[in-house]
Parts: C-alpha cells; sequence; structure tokens
C-alpha cells in the first residue's frame, strides 16, 4: 500500500524549493545594485542526513548588501531520536509514542546586513508528517537593531495582508504567537519587532492550508525588499555598527538557547553547518 500523503509531500517539497530559488534570485539581484565592492553569491552545498533525505544549504558571505545569509531547503525523513520523538509525544502528536517515523520539508532563511540601517530578518516555511498528524508551519520575523517605524509598518502590512486573504483571525493570532515565541526571557525583551509566527496547523483541509503557507512565502520578498533598497545608501557610524554587533550577540543567544527549529536539526542528526546558518558572522557582547 502507498505511503499517505505521497503526492501532498512531494507537493509541498518541491514549491519550498522553487521558494527558495526566488529568494536566491532576488537576493543576488540585491547584490547586482550599484555600489563599492564585489557583488556577492551564493555557495551551494548540497547536505545529508544519515538516517534519510537531505537539502540545499546557500550560503553568500562579505557581499555589498548581506555581510551573511544563509537560504536552506530540506527534505529529511526516518525515524526520530528518542529526545526528538518524546518531545513530539508532549507536544500530543498522535501515535508518535509508539512510531517514531517522520517527514519534514520546508525552506529556511536568514539575513545579517552589511548597513546597520538594514534590517535583519528571518523567514521558515514547512510542512511536517508522522504517521499519525500532518502540520504546516512557519512565519516570518523582522530584527532590526536601528529600528524605523514605517519599516516596521510596511513588514507588518505585508504579513498582515497575506493571513486576511486566508482568515482574518490569523494575523492577530499568529502576530502574537510571534510576539511570545521571538522573546528572549534571560533578557527580558524581543528579538526583533515580531512578525507572524504559527505551528501545528492542521484545519483537516490540506489544500487550504498549504496555500495559507504558501501565501506566507510569497509574502516575504515584497515586505523585505522594499525595507532593504530604502536603507541601503543610508551612511552608518560606528555607533551605529556597534549597536548591530551587540544585537546581533541578542539573536545568538536566542537562536542556540531557545528555538525550536535549532533543537530540532541537532536532535535529529541534520548537517550541523546547515542548522547553524543563522549564527551572525560577527557579534559582539558588552
Amino acid at each position: 500500500m502507498p505511503e499517505p500523503f505521497t503526492a501532498e509531500k512531494a507537493e509541498a517539497a518541491q514549491w519550498f524549493r522553487t521558494l527558495r530559488d526566488r529568494i536566491v534570485a532576488a537576493f543576488e539581484g540585491l547584490e547586482d545594485l550599484p555600489g563599492p565592492g564585489k557583488a556577492g553569491r551564493f555557495e551551494v552545498t548540497p547536505t545529508t542526513r544519515p538516517d534519510g533525505g537531505g537539502g540545499i544549504m546557500s550560503v553568500m558571505r562579505g557581499g555589498r548588501v548581506f555581510e551573511k545569509v544563509g537560504v536552506n531547503w530540506s527534505e529529511v525523513h526516518g525515524p526520530l531520536g528518542e529526545r526528538a520523538q518524546k518531545a513530539m509525544a508532549a507536544r500530543g502528536v498522535p501515535g508518535m509514542d509508539s512510531d517514531a517515523r517522520f517527514w519534514a520539508s520546508g525552506i529556511s532563511l536568514v539575513a545579517h546586513m552589511q548597513n546597520p540601517h538594514c534590517p535583519a530578518v528571518h523567514m521558515n516555511t514547512r510542512m511536517f508528517w508522522t504517521p499519525g498528524a500532518w502540520w504546516f508551519g512557519g512565519g516570518a520575523d523582522l530584527n532590526p537593531c536601528l529600528e524605523y517605524a514605517e519599516d516596521t509598518a510596511h513588514f507588518h502590512g505585508q504579513m498582515q495582508a497575506a493571513c486576511d486573504a486566508h482568515d482574518p483571525s490569523y494575523y492577530p493570532r499568529f502576530k502574537a504567537w510571534a510576539d511570545e515565541y521571538f522573546f528572549v526571557p534571560h533578557r527580558g525583551r524581543a528579538r526583533g519587532v515580531g512578525g507572524i509566527f504559527y505551528d501545528d496547523l492542521n484545519t483537516d483541509d490540506w489544500q487550504a492550508d498549504f496555500a495559507f503557507t504558501k501565501a506566507v512565502g510569497q509574502a516575504f520578498l515584497p515586505a523585505f525588499l522594499p525595507v532593504t533598497e530604502r536603507r541601503l545608501g543610508t551612511v552608518w557610524s560606528e555607533a551605529d555598527r556597534e549597536a548591530q554587533l551587540v544585537h546581533r550577540g541578542l539573536y545568538a543567544e536566542y537562536n542556540l538557547v531557545y528555538d525550536r527549529g535549532t533543537k530540532f536539526g541537532l536532535e535529529t542528526g541534520h548537517d550541523a553547518n546547515a542548522v547553524l546558518m543563522s549564527l551572525p558572522p560577527i557579534a559582539k557582547w558588552t
């Protein structure tokens, strides 16, 4: 008997890969804008998971616009490790206490910028399947070290439009979830200015939930590119750079201590370099 959701898995994995290609091309397009230095390009490396599957790690370092940016795609499967299985069971995933098989695919990106006036950004969308359940998750959040209210409003406006087209309750719900999820308890502050975050999305309508997840992915470039282009020419000072490096320290703390995706990737044996590509190239702690 064919494994359930074979067609849906293939469709989702292909979409995430297509989105990855589109974003990589757009980011290299930003690098081609006039400016000092040599335009950056992504280094593309295949990744593997010993128990099944792999992906594509695409990282650019030292570009005109991006100091470091990673855009990763993956499709992995196999048995979950004991810790990951227990964590899933504790979340109430049906059947996970007795059957540890899983499949997952998604895209994940983090961008750290050269100019401190350009905000760092994170986005991911994913589908997860186990023999007892399937769901979607993801979101995007903006992480400026020097905040501009109009940039925050634009980014949130694009995320809200993507949500409202599918369910008017999504944006307030997923914005609040992002505010809670991207909070750094030991610092008593948020990682950035938020966005949206959702997980375990299963309304019993796979096509509707997939359509929403695609909408979130499609909203990313219109949300991020105009903000970046607006700030690229802003002159920055050593004080601005200092603020950027200190904020990157906060970002690194969050990703290493609290981020669910980082923990899951490391615990399930995915390529460590791909999992940790979100870390900034240079950071500072006061």
